[in-house]
């Protein structure tokens, strides 16, 4: 049955129920927002440098919701409801200030708000190494910064940003990377004669391009963001960014997803500055220099497997300033509290140069 085969008297008797729902949900979102004004006033009663913003715990409320989610609503949309109720409700305890690679509406932006929610204030910045200086700082109390994308690998400035910092991972955000063709109030649709995106945006759409504007200057920019504001004012010009961008800058989707692979997905991390403890579905990061020897990776890699650690990735980098040295950066399942993990690291230890656990983070929810 639907609105058209519904009496008017069945209609109205159902969107009654509605207001009354909303009424109940209204109380109960008050009454959850009350604890946590509590929760804040017994930290800062009972610590001398209270944490406010607890990663497992917010792992551990999502996942709950979507294992007893019941429908209609899928358990990941259910879950980002939470994900805002959580976020106006840490608001209240304590605002939190985010710092993203900038500018507004690049797909960092989205992630920033996909795991902090709308209600954190989020800070664009230019450089991914200002971002660890605003966290490193203090000015910010948590950061953003991608790290690999499916398609088109690692982030090597995100990498080379921990060998000379101090920063913890805290958390992990994985984003679908659904393109938009995006188009301002004064472009004239039948007349596009440039289009603006990141290089990495016009590579993922090149094919739907070659199709769709086969002889249309395409103009690479340094982010998403910064195409979506350039269009603004232009009649004649495009841009291809995320949905925040078509937020952020009042832009229209012309056409959607239009990038050539669906499953296109890019990996951010969140770094903070203290440890978080295991929320149950955890990853571990480590940085580790190895010596400059025959089977050094041979090394590092036996003790994992002896110990079953699971290797979700490796990557390489240049050992600065050491000519010809590297160190390895890896992802493993599991906590660093976990018996296994440290047993493994032990036995790793005495074997390179050096080794450093980046973080120990919840895995990624939603």
């Amino acid at each position: 049955m639907n609105e058209q085969t519904m009496s008017n008297d069945e209609l109205i008797g159902l969107r009654q129920k509605i207001d009354e729902v909303d009424e109940k949900i209204q109380q109960l979102i008050n009454e959850r927002a009350g604890y946590a004004v509590q929760v804040a006033k017994a930290k800062k009663t009972q610590e001398n440098n209270p944490i406010f913003y607890r990663p497992e715990r917010e792992a551990q409320v999502l996942k709950k919701v979507m294992a007893r989610n019941e429908g209609p609503l899928p358990a990941d949309k259910m879950a980002r409801l939470f994900r805002e109720i959580m976020s106006v409700c840490l608001d209240l305890e304590a605002p939190q200030k985010i710092a993203y690679l900038g500018p507004a509406g690049t797909f960092t932006h989205m992630a920033a708000l996909k795991h902090f929610g709308k209600a954190a204030t989020t800070v664009p910045l230019s450089t991914i190494a200002d971002v660890f200086r605003e966290v490193e700082a203090g000015s910010a109390m948590y950061g953003v910064v991608p790290v690999e994308n499916s398609s088109e690998g690692v982030v090597n400035h995100t990498l080379d940003g921990f060998l000379s910092s101090d920063l913890k991972i805290i958390g992990e955000v994985e984003l679908p990377v659904h393109h938009q063709f995006l188009v301002g109030e004064h472009t004239k649709v039948g007349a596009i004669s440039k289009i603006y995106a990141h290089s990495q945006a016009l590579a993922q759409c090149r094919q739907w391009l070659d199709t769709h504007y086969p002889n249309v200057e395409r103009v690479a920019v340094s982010s998403n963001g910064e195409a979506a504001r350039r269009i603004k004012n232009e009649w004649h010009s495009a841009a291809i960014a995320g949905e925040v961008a078509a937020s952020e800058y009042n832009l229209h989707k012309l056409f959607e997803n239009i990038e050539d692979t669906p499953s296109n997905t890019t990996r951010f991390l969140i770094i903070g500055r203290e440890a978080v403890a295991p929320s149950g579905q955890d990853k571990t990061s480590i940085l580790v220099a190895a010596k400059d020897q025959a089977g050094a990776l041979i090394q590092i890699l036996q003790p994992l497997a002896k110990h079953g650690v699971s290797m979700t990735s490796i990557e390489t980098r240049p050992e600065r300033p050491n000519k010809w040295a590297y160190v390895f950066f890896i992802d493993m399942l599991g906590h660093i509290d976990d018996a296994n993990m440290q047993a493994a690291l032990a036995e790793i230890r005495p074997q390179v140069k050096d080794l450093r656990v980046l973080g120990a983070y919840p895995k990624a929810v939603i």
